[in-house]
């Protein structure tokens, strides 16, 4: 890596989620590299779990600053190996991955519009006792008159390993341009597992009784109860910078997440 490069990277800011082993190596970090405030910030290193981390990335969307995650939560996907020895070796020599966000637009049976971004899903989840009856329609093509399930979603490849993949969902190459859409206990259909669409594709879900049958939204765990449509797509011009140490990016943990 070029010298400027390295030095791009040397102004570290460290965060922390609030588990006292993510603040112990918080501190411990600062005392061996310091610590810059995020706005000044070359590079951001995240100390937690997953969760953690995609708090991070939706905070730190509009600053375009790589963020390297090493894991002192209870999942971690996204992060590497915690350690505190060479740090700064290992920020320069870090492999980048890029993910672009999904835009959820909500809009609820009583006609209010909510936004929000989701790194790795979308998922639309039955409210009450009975299951949620959906249409689906992609790039304002019909596609499904009627999917009677415990609930859908649409997932990037970064989130196929998360709930998708426990929906029975496919794993994504990382590089893939596509979005996994997935049935939560599909019933009618029977079974029908879902669809891999183009990234570029825009997904329509209607609920179909609404007030019988109500269904709430999620987008990385902002929830919108009530829903009568939900429109997902991809959104491009947002760029989330990960780095992870070489061999252990990504791609690398996607393909050897299916031979577990």
């Amino acid at each position: 890596m070029a010298g400027t490069e390295r030095q791009r990277r040397s102004a570290i800011a460290v965060v922390a989620s609030g588990v006292a082993e993510a603040q112990a190596a918080r501190a411990e970090l600062v005392a061996l590299y310091g610590d810059v405030p995020v706005e000044r910030a070359q590079v951001i290193v995240a100390l937690g779990g997953d969760g953690f981390m995609l708090e991070t990335l939706h905070a730190t969307q509009e600053s375009d600053v790589p963020v390297y995650g090493m894991n002192r939560g209870t999942v971690g996907f996204l992060m590497n190996a915690y350690s505190p020895d060479n740090l700064p070796e290992r920020l320069a020599v870090a492999e980048e991955a890029v993910l672009n966000p999904l835009v959820m637009r909500a809009t609820t049976v009583q006609g209010t519009v909510h936004e929000a971004l989701a790194i790795n899903e979308v998922s639309l989840l039955r409210q009450g006792p009975q299951a949620a009856r959906l249409r689906i329609s992609v790039d304002g093509r019909v596609r499904m008159e009627e999917l009677v399930c415990d609930g859908a979603l649409v997932a990037t490849p970064a989130g196929s390993t998360a709930y998708n993949y426990s929906a029975h969902g496919p794993i994504l190459p990382i590089d893939a341009d596509v979005l996994a859409l997935t049935a939560m206990a599909a019933f009618r259909p029977r079974r029908w597992r879902g669809a891999l669409l183009p990234k570029t594709a825009k997904v329509r879900f209607e609920v179909l009784n609404p007030e019988k049958r109500p269904v709430m939204a999620d987008a990385d765990a902002q929830s919108v109860r009530d829903v009568a449509v939900v429109d997902i797509r991809s959104e491009p011009a947002i760029r989330h910078r990960l780095l992870f140490d070489p061999g252990h990016g990504l791609e690398e943990r996607l393909i050897r997440e299916q031979f577990v």
